[in-house]
């Protein structure tokens, strides 16, 4: 399609119809469909009948306002381009076309009109610290088509640049720990404020996001400036029980000023150096954690968040939001996998259980024996990855559910057990390997030619829609899913026949709840 940067204005040239009136000389597709917005009207495409805005601009570039809380746009009045993917945040990554003017959302809807669809906001994954809303395994269109529902991601700011805490290190830094998720927030108005013009209906609107994606959304839940802005949460192997205390985040940000040269009394300066060595000096080892880069992500700042989010009880604020909570049985197959897993024995897994690979603070061979007993024909390999997913990815959303069950909140939460291949020529079902089944594209996916693969699909984009819908993933392709209570626990058991199970990996949870659990990170 050939079009122009921008075109002629004309409020009469927008009708009911979200098309372009015949009479603007602005481009050869004079079917394009065209949307307003608080700011000003924006030009998508047709991806059949399915009607695609990339690249919207939701907030101000925060090139100008390092550090500060998010603004609204400039408002414009002459149309402008959404066919291209808004750019992602600075990262330490592959991820393409990184700028730290990144506040961009993109929207996929059926329809320009008055249909008030349910309405599902995507947040990403990658930690607090990489990853964008323009994934192909994420890309909307097909969702938006087998479900007719209005589906948006969007990109905000990552790692230092959205959560390094400066406030008290210096003046005018007060939100710097938490401007990432005012960014979410600033994104999630826009959608109350404007999505009725797409299609969809701003009263049911729900949030779901994988790995950091749902963590970001668990801190939301307990952040009082999103309160009212969603009304049904899911997240996929993403849990945030605790958020950083301010003087471990404190300690951070000063191991990444002394990499940078600069002192408390210095700090200021971060608002005028270049984005690379911003970036570079977080690789220093964390000060608290003892390994990895430093961590970046949601603080106990007593502004924007004033409590953790599950911790010591879910967040009331929470409480009337229903919640889906889900996980794959072997979500650290992709992480502790690899060359130095080649001919693991007995002999050498203790040392590979290291604190960064299993995040909690148990002797390993204690966890081995107990594995070892509850599964005797595991090999050393497959031990590695239960215990590891058992005590670092799955143990904050046990945590997350029975809180809420403690409440008598909805949760409803499931675990995959469909396997999927590996790189490596292992079997398992991986973090993340989750998303391609809800959003239906399974060609971006390594199940894409996995026997029983449209069965996961219909099983999972029909439970996220029908939550989406009505707060309940209960649809004809599940057994009777019921909400998690203590002390059945139930979950719903992703495979190719699904099933209601109570207590997965009973022993296993019993094993790890031994142990005070700290968030790794906070």
């Amino acid at each position: 399609m050939t079009t122009r940067r921008t075109v002629l204005t004309g409020a009469a040239a927008i009708g009911a119809s979200g098309l372009v009136s015949p009479g603007w000389a602005w481009a050869a597709d004079r079917d394009a469909p065209v949307a307003r917005t608080t700011s000003g009207p924006v030009i998508g495409a047709r991806d059949r009948d399915i009607s695609v805005f990339k690249g919207i601009r939701y907030g101000a570039d925060t090139r100008l306002t390092r550090f500060a809380p998010p603004r609204k746009p400039e408002p414009w009045t002459r149309p402008v381009e959404a066919l291209r993917y808004g750019h992602a945040a600075p990262q330490r990554s592959p991820t393409p076309d990184q700028d730290e003017d990144c506040l961009f959302l993109n929207v996929w809807t059926p329809g320009l009109d008055r249909a008030r669809r349910p309405v599902m906001v995507w947040i990403h994954g990658g930690a607090y610290s990489n990853g964008s809303g323009s994934d192909a395994v994420t890309e909307g269109t097909r969702l938006a088509r087998r479900s007719d529902v209005v589906v948006v991601s969007l990109n905000h700011r990552l790692n230092l640049f959205g959560y390094a805490y400066l406030a008290r290190l210096a003046p005018g830094f007060e939100a710097s720990g938490n401007a990432g998720q005012l960014d979410l927030v600033l994104a999630l108005q826009w959608v109350r404020d404007n999505i009725a013009n797409f299609g969809g209906d701003p009263n049911n609107v729900m949030v779901f996001g994988q790995s950091g994606g749902g963590a970001k959304i668990a801190t939301l839940l307990a952040t009082p400036a999103a309160e009212g802005l969603f009304h049904r949460a899911a997240t996929m192997s993403g849990q945030q029980v605790t958020a950083s205390g301010p003087i471990n985040a404190t300690r951070r940000t000063l191991a990444w000023l002394q990499i940078l040269g600069l002192t408390a009394e210095t700090a200021a300066r971060v608002r005028e150096l270049p984005t690379a060595k911003l970036l570079d000096a977080a690789t220093a080892e964390d000060p608290i954690l003892g390994y990895g880069g430093l961590y970046f992500g949601p603080v106990l700042d007593d502004r924007v968040l004033h409590r953790h989010p599950f911790y010591p009880d879910a967040a009331p604020q929470g409480l009337k939001v229903p919640m889906m909570i889900g996980n794959t049985k072997q979500e650290t197959l992709g992480f502790v996998s690899g060359p130095d897993n080649s001919g693991l024995d007995w002999n050498r897994l203790p040392s590979r259980m290291t604190p960064s690979a299993m995040r909690i603070d148990i002797a390993p061979e204690t966890v081995i024996a107990e594995y070892r007993r509850l599964y005797p024909n595991m090999t050393p390999d497959e031990v590695l990855i239960a215990a590891t997913t058992a005590g670092r990815s799955w143990r904050g959303a046990v945590i997350e559910a029975e809180e809420r069950a403690k409440a008598g909140a909805p949760a409803f939460v499931y675990q995959q057990d469909f396997a999927v291949p590996m790189r490596d020529g292992r079997r398992g079902a991986p973090h993340g390997s989750d998303i391609a089944f809800v959003f239906d594209n399974l060609d971006a996916s390594s199940a894409s030619k996995q026997p029983g693969a449209e069965r996961m699909v219909a099983a999972f984009n029909g439970a996220f829609t029908a939550f989406a819908r009505t707060g309940d993933p209960n649809h004809k392709g599940l057994p009777r899913w019921d909400r998690y209570t203590l002390p059945r626990r139930q979950t719903m058991v992703m495979d190719v026949e699904p099933q209601l199970v109570s207590d997965p990996r009973g022993s296993e949870r019993q094993l790890f709840a031994r142990v005070p659990y700290v968030q790794p990170g906070t």
